[in-house]
């Protein structure tokens, strides 16, 4: 079976195929050199580095205020160089400035701030902060690579999918905000394998996802469900026991090193109270907030109630939802119900979105959304530190509501392609109507545990 031509399923693109001669045909020519996967790989890269010289004005005047939101170029990746003790040669979690504390991020994101300030002193550039910056731009590019390869290869025969990672605005804007590429490259290679039938290597690539940001830890509660449904535990098993290798592979040398540094990232979200982009900060806004001293159970509560919703989804569709779908339901549940939605966690969702409703339309309006978030908080912030301009307040709470609302019709369209399947795309696309084409040992098992009978 050919690759699935996106101009011939995309309704909205067909017809925004006709100023370019219309749908691909029959009988299009072989790609020759410039085979989907190339095509991503070179638009992902023009995309990528792009939004790195859109930050050119930052690099110039030292990321200092209001400029660095003026100009939407905030990062934290030049800022924490220095505060961090990186600027110093220190090693993250075992030394930390006095008066400071240590570094507030998973070891994974350690080791990479580590690599490029090792790279960075190497080529006799110790305390540039443009250096530094530029330096993590080639490593992070290097992930953002990684997961163009995985989104493209996830779904048998739908390797275009990749192009709405490559072209996305999102990852125009917030790419340069922090070291979130690592994380978002392990997750996606990680379901990249298991749709290769590789529970193991799988857990091992999401285990590495975990050491470099927690959120990936999700996903092992709905393909836990699935493989219920499917009689595969024994697969789960397995990417279960890669995860906690590939995570303590990383993470032991620390715990034993300095314990005290080690934890630090574990309590700082802990301690952490509502923040920007939070839908717990719109409300507080709106003059609904919740007491600092319960926001943590606040947010806990109401994340464990969409997880059950997400449950109940799993095990009472008609016919076992996707692997895609469920990942991305889960990590959009987890944001919209956190303390933080901070601009660059859309990245974290893009991945997922792509593979639970590849249609243009729909990642495109969402995207839209966030895109109208991300210029709303620098604007807002600008108002902070220069109050005689910038976002009021108020409209800095519509901007969240918008993401959040936009994210939430997102889940609404995947959770309706779960109880209708005949409007999923992933499935309505291909000829012989398979089961999950990412789904690996899910793909064509029958189920044999489900609270309603399937519909086949």
């Amino acid at each position: 079976m050919g690759d699935v031509a996106p101009t011939r399923v995309d309704p909205d693109l067909r017809a925004g195929a006709e100023w370019l001669g219309g749908p691909a045909g029959a009988h299009r020519g072989s790609p020759g050199f410039w085979t989907p996967l190339r095509v991503i790989l070179l638009t992902g890269t023009a995309v990528f580095w792009l939004g790195v010289i859109r930050t050119v004005p930052c690099m110039v005047n030292g990321w200092g205020d209001p400029d660095r939101y003026e100009h939407l170029c905030y990062s934290d990746i030049p800022v924490l160089y220095s505060l961090r003790g990186l600027a110093d040669g220190m090693v993250p979690y075992l030394e930390w400035p006095q008066g400071s504390h240590p570094l507030e991020y998973p070891v994974l994101i350690g080791l990479t701030m580590y690599v490029s300030a090792l790279i960075v002193s190497v080529l006799g550039m110790v305390g540039n902060a443009v250096s530094f910056y530029l330096v993590t731009m080639v490593i992070l590019y290097a992930f953002f690579l990684l997961a163009l390869v995985a989104v493209s290869r996830t779904v048998t025969n739908r390797p275009w999918d990749g192009l709405l990672l490559a072209l996305s605005p999102v990852v125009f804007f917030a790419s340069t905000v922090n070291w979130d590429w690592p994380a978002i490259a392990f997750t996606a290679a990680s379901l990249w394998v298991w749709s290769r039938k590789l529970p193991f290597w799988a857990g091992i690539l999401l285990g590495l996802a975990i050491a470099a940001k927690f959120y990936p830890v999700l996903l092992l509660g709905p393909l836990l469900l699935l493989c219920l449904r499917a009689g595969r535990l024994g697969d789960w098993a397995k990417y279960l026991g890669g995860a906690v290798v590939g995570w303590l592979v990383v993470n032991i040398p620390f715990m034993i090193a300095n314990t005290e540094g080690w934890q630090y990232f574990f309590t700082f979200s802990a301690d952490r109270g509502q923040d920007f982009g939070s839908v717990w900060l719109a409300f507080q806004t709106f003059g609904f907030g919740v007491p600092a001293d319960s926001i943590n159970t606040v947010a806990l509560v109401t994340f464990l109630v969409a997880c059950i919703g997400i449950a109940v989804v799993i095990l009472m569709a008609p016919t076992r939802p996707r692997v895609g779908q469920v990942s991305f339901l889960i990590v959009a549940a987890f944001l919209i119900t956190n303390k933080v939605y901070s601009p660059q966690f859309v990245l974290w969702l893009l991945p997922l979105a792509i593979l639970a409703r590849p249609r243009w339309r729909d990642i495109i309006w969402w995207q839209f959304a966030e895109v109208i978030y991300f210029i709303s908080i620098w604007w807002y912030l600008v108002g902070l530190t220069d109050g005689a301009k910038g976002l009021p307040e108020q409209w800095y709470a519509v901007a969240i509501m918008v993401h959040v609302l936009a994210t939430l019709a997102l889940a609404g369209l995947v959770v309706r392609d779960i109880f209708w399947p005949s409007g999923d795309p992933v499935r309505v696309d291909r000829p012989d109507h398979t089961d999950d084409p990412g789904g690996g040992v899910l793909d064509g098992a029958p189920d044999r545990f489900a609270l309603r009978s399937s519909a086949g």
